[in-house]
């Protein structure tokens, strides 16, 4: 005899399993697989491209970034077949394995008045569908492993094309222009705290790397009228607030600082002839990196790995130039950069055309 509340209970896990079937027939296709390969070869396959429109744009150093490119579109290539068979096969077999669940449906739903018979086709099913749900997780996780350490390397590399990316962003948006020549290296939203030690009016903004200088620009908001502490008016403030050639930082310091201790600090220590002595800077990347960055930027290094050849033009005039003013014999102190048209002496004032 069906009772309402075994009648009600069953009722009620048949429910259950019929949302269960119907979650099944998604993940039996590997939907979600299909999606992440599909955004996968897009992507590894479009980078040559993108890669070419940041080029475009102005980046011109490591000209080896199109050999990467080029050698992860080919071997996306030569994994994309084995992949998608798989996909296919296993979403083929699950599909299969999932049609007499389906078939039994309605017949459960008919024994509605048969509670012994359709508490064990229930428990039958139930079993089947667990077993298929991991079996699709079997097979995820399987396909998942053709291309974990492939996916790894793509995700790498666009990361950086982001990071360069927005390099160019900012210098396009930027208050000041690049020298003839110069081009950016990286760019990092930053806080210069001014004090050495972050306070809360230290401006916000970014601080960029070239070739040739090392450069903070403010661009934040700024209250200009409070009321109660709180700002009523602001004013977007961008102007260029730090300028030295990067050949003149000598040293730069890394720190980790905030209460959780989990904010990066860079503290470039300057040479003879830059208007700091020190400049800090709270930044939003690693500071390693950026320590890496600033390095190689003062000793050149980049130049070696241009995809655009430097203006020889551009070197021979830096080398030319006078080491001493004609006008009063002072010494030329401050690094003649790429790109300069002229250099006034600090002594005399005097101008010195090259």
């Amino acid at each position: 005899m069906t009772t309402p509340n075994s009648a009600q209970e069953i009722a009620s896990e048949t429910s259950s399993l019929q949302s269960r079937v119907n979650d099944l027939q998604e993940h039996v296709r590997l939907t979600d697989i299909r999606n992440a390969v599909g955004d996968l070869q897009t992507t590894a396959t479009g980078m040559s491209q993108r890669l070419a429109g940041l080029r475009t744009r102005g980046y011109v150093f490591e000209k080896d970034l199109e050999g990467t490119a080029k050698s992860l579109a080919d071997s996306w290539a030569a994994l994309y077949p084995n992949i998608q068979m798989q996909i296919n096969t296993q979403s083929t077999n699950m599909q299969n394995a999932l049609r007499p669940i389906e078939l039994q449906l309605p017949h459960l739903a008919g024994l509605a008045n048969n509670p012994g018979a359709a508490q064990s086709l229930l428990h039958t099913l139930q079993s089947s569908a667990v077993s298929l749900e991991g079996d699709v997780s079997a097979a995820e996780k399987a396909i998942q492993g053709m291309y974990s350490q492939f996916q790894a390397q793509v995700a790498a590399v666009v990361r950086h094309l982001d990071d360069v990316d927005y390099l160019l962003k900012q210098l396009a948006e930027a208050s000041f222009q690049l020298m003839p020549t110069e081009a950016g290296i990286a760019a990092v939203k930053a806080v210069w705290c001014k004090s050495g030690k972050e306070q809360k009016d230290d401006p916000e903004g970014v601080l960029y790397l070239t070739d040739q200088r090392l450069l903070f620009e403010q661009k934040e908001e700024v209250a200009t009228k409070k009321v109660l502490g709180i700002a009523t008016e602001k004013q977007k403030v961008q102007k260029l607030q730090v300028e030295t050639p990067v050949s003149l930082a000598e040293k730069v310091d890394t720190s980790k600082q905030g209460l959780l201790k989990n904010e990066d600090h860079i503290e470039v220590h300057f040479g003879s002839g830059a208007p700091f002595e020190l400049a800090h800077f709270h930044i939003w990347q690693d500071m390693a990196a950026w320590q890496a960055l600033i390095n190689r930027a003062r000793t050149k290094d980049f130049d070696a790995g241009r995809a655009v050849a430097l203006d020889q033009a551009a070197v021979d005039k830096v080398k030319a130039a006078p080491a001493q003013c004609p006008s009063c014999g002072g010494n030329i102190t401050k690094p003649v950069l790429r790109g300069q048209d002229s250099i006034t002496c600090e002594f005399c004032g005097f101008v010195i055309r090259l």
